[in-house]
């Protein structure tokens, strides 16, 4: 397929599904029909991608991916005004939903550039994690999900939590994102099988039985394929709950400093001897359009954004009452190059999963 039809063909697509999706707050097209020519002749050769909100456009993800020859076509739908939670997104069109259950939410922050990725309308699409903001999403649509060490790349974030991500059909695709926007970019070489540890809960959080058995699952056709050794090593945390949100209202005091302190020492002391470490990505599934109610889809998420630790979400499997979960991948600091490649193992094995209907 020549990049001259990939954009029409994804604008046509966005036309026809977003009316119901409702995961773009914006569509380019005369913008992105215009870049064809020019983008045809670099790497990215006109590739069709989405950018998180209203302000993605501006971002040093999209900026580079355009100066490889990518095409962006939208931005996606964030959460919308009226709620404190943010696992929801709102488009031009109204709430956003998730393609594989209309009556659930995608997740958010990144909820558009999730839902565009996992109904096909897009390869790629630009988003930025603070608390799981990449990696919830994609794990409650199906898709691969990727955040990157904090500070690795720009953010307009003073908290230092979030750091900039990538919503894509599959870690090669992630991958390719990261050769654009990462400098320098040094390749890395992934032996198998893949020295990991498990951990159902990191500790402290509460996992819905149905989800926790789908990783479960997951983290065992790993072993069984060769691909993942489980050393006898664990990871159990504090609980960083009360940590992340002193860091993010800037009244960080002592109590939550020795948290953050005894975690990071306990991560240091895992990642030392363990290059990998397999989680949920979400303690829950997608919840209803309404709300999560007393849950926090953040459990399991927030403690690599106070950490710093690059972290991606593979889809998993799927809930009996279909609802997709994604396995949690943690990686040492820096080590993003590296985690990517883990991830294409991992999915070696467990399979990107086919677009969702795009209702």
């Amino acid at each position: 397929m020549t990049a001259s039809r990939d954009v029409p063909e994804a604008l046509a697509a966005i036309g026809r599904a977003d009316p119901r999706l409702c995961a773009f707050l914006d569509v380019w097209p005369d913008e992105a029909l215009a870049r064809v020519p020019g983008a045809a002749r670099l790497p990215l050769a006109g590739l069709p991608f989405a950018v998180k909100g209203p302000t993605g456009i501006r971002s040093h993800a999209a900026r580079r991916l355009i100066a490889a020859g990518g095409v962006p076509v939208g931005s996606t739908s964030v959460p919308g005004p009226g709620t404190y939670w943010k696992t929801w997104g709102l488009g031009a069109h109204g709430r956003t939903a998730n393609p594989w259950r209309p009556d659930r939410t995608p997740g958010g922050s990144s909820a558009g550039s999730a839902a565009a990725v996992a109904a096909g309308l897009v390869e790629l699409a630009t988003g930025s994690d603070g608390a799981g903001s990449v990696r919830i999403p994609a794990a409650w649509c199906g898709v691969f999900g990727f955040k990157t060490t904090n500070g690795l790349l720009p953010s307009p974030d003073r908290s230092g939590l979030a750091s900039a991500g990538v919503l894509a059909r599959s870690a090669a695709s992630a991958h390719t994102w990261l050769r654009c926007v990462l400098e320098p970019y040094e390749p890395a070489v992934t032996e198998l099988p893949l020295r990991a540890a498990y951990s159902p809960d990191l500790g402290y959080a509460d996992v819905d039985p149905e989800v926790a058995a789908v990783v479960r699952a997951a983290v065992r056709r790993l072993t069984a394929a060769g691909v993942v050794r489980l050393g006898d090593t664990g990871c159990e945390l504090l609980d960083p709950a009360a940590v992340w949100q002193a860091v993010r209202s800037g009244t960080a005091a002592a109590p939550e400093e020795e948290i953050r302190r005894e975690n990071d020492r306990r991560l240091d002391a895992f990642f030392a001897g363990t290059p990998l470490l397999l989680a949920p990505v979400t303690p829950n599934r997608p919840h209803g359009h309404e709300g999560p109610g007393e849950l926090f889809s953040t459990a399991l998420t927030w403690s690599f954004n106070v950490s710093g630790h690059p972290a991606a979400s593979v889809p998993a499997g799927f809930t009996p009452d279909g609802c997709p979960v994604g396995l949690q991948l943690v990686a040492r600091r820096g080590a993003d190059v590296q985690l990517l490649g883990m991830a294409r193992a991992v999915e070696s094995v467990l399979k990107p999963v086919l677009p969702a209907p795009r209702i």
